[in-house]
C-alpha cells in the first residue's frame, strides 16, 4: 500500500486515489515508486531502481507524473472545498603616563579582538559539520493524501495542505488546537515535530516525536526516531543523536550514522 495509515480517524489508501489518474500505470510499480520518493528502499534495490530510471525516459517521467499529482491533490481539493466553505576612537595628541596607558589599553583591546574572533571561529566550525549534515538529511515526510470530505476531519486535511506547502505556521497552529482534544494522537504528533524541526525549533520537536515513539504501535515510530536523532544533532547532542539514529530502520538513518563516525 501507498503512503502511511492515518490515525486521526481516516484510513487513507494512496493506490486508490493515485490510480484514478495514473491508470496506465501498474499498482506494483506505483508502490515501488513511492517508496524511492520516500527513500524508504534498501541501499541496494535504489541503485538498481536509480540505473533503471536512466535508461527508461518512459519511468522517469512516470516518477515525475506522481510527484506532480501527489502534491496536486492537496492544492486542487483545498481549492475546491474552501469555494463552499469561505468565500572603529580617534587617536588624541596625549602626553605622559595617560598616553602610555591608552597605548597599552589599544593593544589590549586588539588583543582581545583577536582571542574572540578565534573563539568564533572554532565554535562555528565545531557547529559546522553537524549543520551540513543536518542540511543533507532532512527531508519533511511527504506528507498524508487530503480528501477534504465532509467529515470531522476537515480541520486536519486543511492543515495538511499548508504543511505541503511549507506553511508551518499555519500548520502548527491548526494541529496543536486538534492536539489539544487528542494530546496523545501519533499522527499530529509527528507532523508537527516534523513542521516545528523544519522551522529550526529542534526543542519542541524533539517533545513531540517522544510522544510518537512511546507508541509501540505506531507507524510512524521509525521515522520519529530518525527526526529525533536529528533534531538531537541540531542541539549538538551527538550521543543522544546517534542513540535515536540507531533505533530507526530507516537507510537514511543508516547513512547519517555512518557519517558520524567519520
Amino acid at each position: 500500500m501507498l503512503g502511511k495509515i492515518e490515525s486521526y480517524g481516516v484510513n487513507i489508501n494512496l493506490n486508490t486515489i493515485l490510480l484514478k489518474d495514473l491508470h496506465n500505470i501498474p499498482e506494483a510499480l506505483l508502490d515501488t515508486i513511492d517508496r524511492y520518493l520516500q527513500e524508504r528502499m534498501p541501499a541496494d534495490e535504489k541503485l538498481q531502481f536509480e540505473e533503471r530510471i536512466e535508461k527508461d525516459p518512459i519511468l522517469k517521467a512516470q516518477i515525475e507524473d506522481v510527484k506532480l499529482l501527489r502534491i496536486g491533490i492537496g492544492k486542487a481539493v483545498l481549492k475546491s472545498r474552501l469555494k463552499s466553505f469561505h468565500e572603529d576612537l580617534p587617536d588624541a595628541p596625549i602626553i605622559s603616563k595617560e598616553k602610555v596607558f591608552k597605548i597599552n589599553y589599544k593593544y589590549h583591546a586588539i588583543a582581545a579582538s583577536i582571542v574572540i574572533a578565534l573563539g568564533c571561529f572554532w565554535f562555528l566550525n565545531r557547529d559546522s559539520k553537524n549543520e551540513r549534515l543536518f542540511a543533507k538529511h532532512f527531508k519533511p515526510d511527504f506528507g498524508l493524501a487530503t480528501t477534504m470530505s465532509e467529515s470531522n476531519n476537515y480541520d486536519f486535511d486543511d492543515a495538511m495542505v499548508d504543511y505541503k506547502q511549507k506553511n508551518y505556521d499555519l500548520a502548527i497552529k491548526k494541529w496543536e488546537t486538534i492536539l489539544n482534544a487528542k494530546p496523545k494522537n501519533d499522527t499530529l504528533n509527528y507532523f508537527l515535530g516534523i513542521s516545528y524541526l523544519a522551522k529550526n525549533a529542534e526543542k519542541e520537536a524533539v517533545s513531540k516525536f517522544q510522544n510518537v515513539v512511546k507508541q509501540d504501535q505506531s507507524a510512524f515510530k521509525s521515522d520519529a526516531y530518525l527526526y529525533l536523532g536529528l533534531a538531537y544533532l541540531k542541539l549538538d547532542n551527538l550521543e543522544k543523536a546517534r542513540e535515536n539514529l540507531a533505533l530507526s530502520d530507516t537507510e537514511n538513518s543508516r547513512l547519517l550514522l555512518s557519517e558520524l563516525k567519520n
